[in-house]
């Protein structure tokens, strides 16, 4: 028998319908149009070639065509971004704002949003600086850049960062899960993060909504800044959960810190694997001692040339 026979579609297609009619909350059908997951992410690679000119295009960019190459550039992002923000802004309006002025609104804050792009340049310099400065391994900005994904999830979360504050829905979020898809970093667009921020490493780093994270602090891979509990779910929303980490903190991999009301202390060090639920002042050293390691001879081989595990 055929299985791919097309007597069989019909079938499958009904099966699949009787499903849509059953099992509500996952359809979306009839509502307006939500923000596309491939154009955002499309415009968030086209915006990091803005932030970083030469870095992320296929082509070279030269001093004598940068002009015509930014122009051009913007002048694809506009119309694309401006569509993007209104399906959000007509699936989630803001307050008071008129539906015949979701799209002047949506034109507003995009290029409200783009002129922010210098100041953004501004902080992910002190980021690459960070990085350079911070990783011996590193042998040039350059290479930063291009190779360090940190710095693809860092430039996704400040953009992101921006549009979360306009209370755009979707969109934000799109944006850091398009970065969290490809570097396993995990940065909530509403995390507050100072410049000169640097996650060594960065696989499994989790930074909560509601992170605040001051200048020059250096977190390594595995931390999570997270919520003491989300039992609570909605009735959670807008409340402080993820802890405040002040200036020149360093947060060792594996570290747990969790809770909004923890605070911890300028110029503090967490130790490995750390477990925090309570603020800490400002110089201290975090370490966790109930862990013992016991170093042992393994026993002898006949054959001890033989790799064993």
């Amino acid at each position: 028998m055929d299985l791919f026979a097309s007597s069989s579609v019909p079938e499958l297609s009904r099966n699949l319908l009787d499903s849509y009619q059953r099992v509500g909350g996952i359809n979306h059908l009839d509502g307006v149009n939500l923000p596309s997951r491939a154009a955002v992410a499309s415009i968030t690679e086209d915006l990091m070639k803005l932030l970083f000119p030469g870095f992320f295009d296929d082509q070279m960019w030269h001093s004598s065509k940068v002009e015509e190459d930014t122009v051009r550039l913007m002048a694809s992002i506009i119309p694309r971004l401006q569509a993007e923000i209104q399906k959000s802004l007509y699936y989630q309006p803001p307050e008071g704002l008129p539906e015949n002025e979701i799209e002047q609104q949506s034109r507003a804050w995009t290029i409200e949003f783009l002129h922010k792009l210098p100041q953004i340049r501004e902080v992910l310099k002190t980021d690459v600086e960070a990085v350079f400065d911070g990783d011996p391994a590193a042998v040039s900005r350059e290479e930063v850049i291009v190779a360090y994904p940190f710095i693809e999830v860092i430039s996704a979360q400040r953009l992101a960062h921006e549009l979360y504050n306009k209370k755009i829905a979707l969109i934000p979020r799109i944006m850091t899960e398009w970065a969290h898809s490809r570097t396993g970093v995990d940065l909530h667009p509403g995390a507050s993060i100072g410049p000169y921020f640097f996650i060594d490493h960065g696989t499994g780093a989790v930074v909560g909504e509601t992170c605040i994270i001051g200048e020059r602090v250096k977190i390594y891979h595995g931390v999570t800044l997270g919520a003491r509990s989300t039992s609570g779910g909605q009735q959670l929303r807008g409340v402080k959960r993820h802890p405040t980490i002040e200036d020149c903190v360093t947060v060792y991999p594996g570290a747990t810190i969790l809770g909004g009301e923890t605070i911890i202390g300028a110029r503090s060090t967490i130790g490995g694997n750390v477990f925090l639920l309570e603020s800490v002042p400002p110089d201290s050293l975090v370490v966790s001692e109930d862990v013992q390691v016991s170093v042992k001879t393994k026993p002898k081989r006949a054959d001890s040339r033989k790799c064993t595990i």
